[in-house]
């Protein structure tokens, strides 16, 4: 028995692959070796023995990093320990790391960050000063994904690579676009020297200036009163 394939069907069977086929295998193609090098990294990065511990400070969960650092430092006796903008209470803090034995010389605690991009930019010279190529980040896990995208460009652009520590917390993961717009303000710092960080400040003093005239007239009027 003899198959006859219509024109048609012949036509279908011989037609070159579609646009969009041929697009996706050139996607591939690039993305290819992009996912190899990012691969690379993050094996490369696993070898690479972190050199000292930064822990970064926060309003509702600084205490519970500092703990897991302190514990941490028990196990690496001789890394150097930086804390950023951590709890307020600085002999607290001491006494933390004093009780896993961490003695002075090992702690820094330094509180020049306002928030997150500066936990790394006030920092970042220094460390490259004294040599360390790679750190210990140690944050909630609710924070750690702002805190490495932060990191990785910051840190990175003088060399020095990250390796996450997470804190249980217990809290939601914050939304993506906190990350998003502080790796912006990465970004502008690696360039610019120039972190953002004053834009919030400034438009809260503007408010405060402008607000007497902001307010509806009738309030203004009893104010004068």
């Amino acid at each position: 028995m003899i198959l006859k394939i219509g024109p048609s069907r012949q036509k279908h069977l011989f037609s070159k692959p579609s646009r969009s086929k041929s697009r996706y295998s050139r996607l591939l193609i690039l993305a290819l070796p992009v996912a190899l090098w990012f691969g690379y990294k993050e094996v490369e990065k696993s070898q690479v023995k972190p050199q000292a511990m930064l822990v970064l400070g926060g309003s509702t969960s600084a205490l519970e990093r500092e703990k897991l650092a302190a514990a941490m430092a028990r196990q690496h006796s001789n890394l150097p320990i930086w804390v950023s903008s951590g709890s307020t209470n600085k002999a607290y803090v001491q006494r933390v790391f004093a009780k896993a034995g961490v003695g002075p010389r090992r702690l820094r605690l330094d509180y020049q960050a306002v928030d997150t991009v500066t936990n790394f930019t006030t920092l970042v010279d220094e460390l490259q000063s004294l040599g360390i190529t790679s750190i210990y980040l140690i944050t909630s896990d609710y924070h750690m994904r702002r805190a490495r995208v932060i990191g990785e460009i910051v840190l990175g652009s003088r060399g020095i690579t990250l390796k996450p520590v997470v804190v249980p917390s217990g809290i939601p993961q914050e939304p993506i676009e906190k990350s998003i717009r502080d790796g912006a303000r990465a970004m502008l710092w690696v360039t610019t020297g120039y972190t953002g960080a004053t834009l919030g400040q400034s438009s809260n003093q503007i408010k405060q200036q402008l607000s007497p005239f902001l307010l509806p007239k009738h309030k203004a009027t009893r104010s004068k009163r």
